[in-house]
């Protein structure tokens, strides 16, 4: 297993579907030059996914052959659709960055900070029902798609006591401002303080 060095910190992003973790993911990674490590998935993509941007798209056969393999670091099944993670493509991430992040449902995040520990920042965004199946709809999901993610919403927000950070996402660039302000933090401990 990788080991992390030093000033490296993974963030994952975790939460309900359609709460916003990967648009404020992705905000904050621009003003950190943070890496995105994706997941490898077995279902298809949805019409505003993109293979390589929001996640691996692979066949259940190249899944299961890469488990074989021992590629991934961690996989889970949710509703016969399987997740995983690459130990891989979190080294390659490191090369070049202190800070990489996963928007991970709760199994995967709960999984890398078992491996983890304090190497780990769990960031908890979440929206209420209503809001959630509304930014479910504005992105055209199916209903058998959004039923599918609400079955599993309570379970989901019962994880919410256990991440270090969590931000109800009703703005996504103003929790993109709380959250960057809270890895100046992580940033901030690691400076030096001079007397002159």
């Amino acid at each position: 297993m990788y080991r992390i060095k030093g000033k490296e910190k993974i963030f994952v992003y975790t939460g309900p579907d359609g709460s916003g973790r990967k648009t404020v993911a992705k905000m904050v990674a621009t003003a950190f030059d943070m890496e995105t490590v994706l997941s490898y998935t077995t279902r298809s993509p949805r019409h505003y996914e993109k293979n390589g941007e929001d996640y691996h798209f692979v066949t259940e056969e190249t899944f299961k052959q890469m488990q074989a393999q021992q590629e991934f670091l961690e996989s889970v099944e949710i509703d016969g659709i399987h997740y995983g993670i690459r130990e891989q493509d979190i080294v390659e991430a490191f090369q070049n960055h202190d800070y990489v992040y996963l928007t991970l449902n709760p199994e995967g995040t709960e999984k890398l900070k078992t491996m983890y520990g304090d190497g780990v920042v769990r960031i908890f965004i979440y929206a209420n029902r209503d809001t959630v199946i509304q930014r479910q709809h504005d992105r055209q999901d199916n209903d058998e798609v959004i039923e599918r993610h609400l079955s599993h919403y309570d379970e989901i927000m019962g994880y919410k006591n256990s991440c270090e950070h969590a931000f109800e996402n009703y703005d996504s660039p103003q929790v993109a401002y709380q959250i960057s302000e809270l890895i100046e933090t992580f940033l901030d401990r690691d400076l030096t303080v001079t007397d002159y």
